[in-house]
């Protein structure tokens, strides 16, 4: 799909909670070549609210409406996991590209059947693993590619937390329900990083895992440990703690000539330890952090540059979930 910037591609977004308000939603309205046209909730007075803050011309209440909208030529899926495949099958249906929120679905098998529907109809379906197209992980990709740590060895992540207080006080979590999320907040933030360590090393080839719930405080895991080789040879291992006594995001890729240490989640800077001693370098996210990701979008669609993150990469990356999570089937 090719269109002239005097023409911009118009967007609806079908889920406008808390993810659009200032990192995703702003940039359809910020990127040349992009609006942001109509938007949904099944909220009534949270649809009308987000519509007149954000200056989106309509709203609606009912997902059907805004895909077949003819005003709509694209749209953005930001609701929760459970009902991604619902939504895409119906966007592909209209013939409209599409952008999810990741993970991409709840499980293996329905992220691998919402990208067959879009590659059967020839549409664009991206994902919003937009860590692949932040500055911050682009130029990690490039010390890498220098050889700047010489060849790479092993890569592995620990990410941890405390119990929040959302947690501790047993109300609803869509994050923590095992029939949305089986791997609880590793669904929701593992995905990130085993995606971008794919985008960064290549894509793993196989993988294990053990996945318990320590806590007992909600339904899905709170405790996981995986570990994975990539197609390359590097090998790989992580753990992922939701109960633990403090917060930690580390990142480690040994290399035969030195390390590259950095975080997922944290405003932290990348350090490179080699023959050289060692620095670091500090580079900021942009307020809204998807606008790289839909930049990267907008040169797709409207100039046929590559995009990093597609249905194809997602699927990828839920069949290293689910082999981490031990889920049957996959």
């Amino acid at each position: 799909m090719k269109q002239c910037p005097e023409t911009p591609i118009r967007w609806g977004i079908i889920g406008c909670g808390n993810v659009t308000e200032v990192k995703s939603g702003p940039a359809y309205q910020m990127v040349e070549g992009f609006e942001l046209v109509a938007v949904m909730r099944r909220d009534e007075a949270k649809a009308r609210d987000y519509a007149k803050r954000h200056g989106v011309a309509r709203y609606y209440t009912d997902a059907d409406q805004l895909i077949a909208d003819p005003e709509v030529d694209a749209v953005y899926i930001a609701t929760p996991p459970d009902s991604h495949k619902i939504y895409a099958l119906k966007v592909a249906e209209a013939g409209k590209p599409c952008c999810i929120e990741k993970p991409l679905a709840p499980d293996y098998a329905d992220s691998a059947l919402i990208t067959a529907a879009f590659r059967k109809r020839s549409l664009p379906l991206f994902v919003a693993y937009y860590r692949r197209s932040l500055p911050r992980f682009r130029q990690v990709q490039s010390w890498l590619a220098d050889g700047k740590i010489g060849e790479i060895r092993h890569v592995s992540w620990q990410l941890s937390k405390p119990a929040n207080e959302l947690d501790l006080s047993g109300q609803y979590n869509w994050r923590t329900d095992a029939a949305i999320a089986p791997g609880g907040y590793f669904d929701d933030l593992a995905s990130h990083g085993l995606d971008l360590l794919m985008f960064l090393l290549g894509d793993i080839s196989r993988a294990m895992g053990i996945c318990l719930n320590q806590q007992g405080l909600y339904s899905a895991g709170d405790a996981v440990t995986g570990c994975w080789q990539h197609e390359s040879g590097v090998t790989g291992c992580g753990s992922w703690h939701f109960g633990a006594a403090k917060r930690e995001d580390r990142v480690e890729i040994i290399g035969s000539r030195g390390k590259l240490v950095f975080s997922v989640f944290d405003e932290a800077p990348v350090i490179i330890i080699n023959e050289s001693g060692e620095r670091s370098r500090f580079i900021e996210n942009p307020l809204h952090i998807q606008q790289f990701h839909v930049a990267a979008m907008a040169a797709h669609l409207l100039g046929g540059e590559p995009h990093p993150s597609t249905g194809e990469t997602a699927t990828r990356t839920a069949w290293v979930m689910s082999q981490i999570l031990g889920q049957p089937g996959e």
